[in-house]
C-alpha cells in the first residue's frame, strides 16, 4: 500500500523497532511540520477534509485536542469526549487521545519524547508531564478528529493490569507526592459520581454544611 501511494508521501520508512513508542519517536524526528498527529495501525482520520477543518483552529496552543470516534465492536460505538480543562485529577484514571491531539513539535524539545521504557502508556505521561510538569498551553476544539478501534494494546484485557503497574510505577517514580493523593482523587470520583451520596452532597452543601468540593 505504502509503495502503490509512495509519490504522495514526503517520507516513510519500514524496518523493525523495539515497539510502538519507538516508532512514533522515528516519526517525531523525521517530521517537519510544526503540529503532530499521530494515528497508529487501523486508526484512521474521520473524513478527508477534518485537516482542513482544523487548521485555523491550531494557533500556536502547545496541544490541541478534539474528540474520538471509539469502536469497541460492529454493535457498540460512541464519540468520547474530552473535558475543556484538565488538571491532575484527570490524569489520574483518564489520559488525551493521540490520535486526536495535534502536539506542537517544539514541545517535544521541552518535554522530551516518548519514554520507550514504557510499553503501553508512555502517551499518558507525555501528556502527563506535558500539563502537569510543563504547564504546556493547551486547547480543546469542538471537532471529531479521528476513529479509534479498541483493539490495540492498550484495550486488550490482559494489558489492564500492565498498564496499572506501569501508571502506578510513573506516579512513584516522578510524582510521588501525588501517589496518596491520586488515590484520594480516585476515591473523591467514585464517591461524587454515586448517586444517592451526591444527592446528600448536594443538600449539605445548600445548607452550607460542606465546603465546595
Amino acid at each position: 500500500m505504502i509503495e502503490k501511494n509512495e509519490e504522495k508521501l514526503s517520507y516513510w520508512l519500514s524496518e523493525k523497532d523495539s515497539g510502538v513508542y519507538h516508532a512514533m519517536n522515528k516519526g517525531i524526528k523525521k517530521a517537519t511540520g510544526d503540529y503532530l498527529l499521530f494515528l497508529n495501525s487501523g486508526d484512521y482520520l474521520i473524513n478527508k477534509s477534518i485537516l482542513q477543518e482544523v487548521s485555523d483552529k491550531l494557533d500556536g496552543k502547545e496541544i490541541i485536542y478534539g474528540d474520538v470516534f471509539l469502536i469497541m465492536s460492529d454493535t457498540k460505538s460512541w464519540t468520547g469526549v474530552y473535558p475543556d480543562k484538565l488538571s491532575f485529577q484527570h490524569f489520574v484514571d483518564g489520559s488525551l487521545p493521540h490520535p486526536g491531539s495535534f502536539i506542537k513539535k517544539n514541545l517535544f524539545d521541552k518535554v522530551g519524547y516518548f519514554d520507550e521504557n514504557i510499553k503501553i502508556v508512555a502517551d499518558w505521561k507525555f501528556f502527563l508531564d506535558a500539563i502537569c510538569r510543563y504547564n504546556a498551553s493547551y486547547k480543546h476544539i469542538d471537532k471529531t478528529i479521528s476513529v479509534f478501534y479498541h483493539d490495540g494494546i492498550s484495550s486488550i484485557s490482559q494489558n489492564q493490569e500492565i498498564m496499572a503497574n506501569e501508571k502506578r510505577s510513573v506516579f512513584l517514580s516522578e510524582y510521588p507526592l501525588f501517589i496518596e493523593n491520586s488515590k484520594e482523587l480516585s476515591n473523591l470520583r467514585a464517591f461524587r459520581n454515586n448517586p444517592l451520596i451526591s444527592k446528600f452532597v448536594k443538600f449539605a452543601k445548600s445548607f452550607g454544611l460542606l465546603k465546595d468540593i
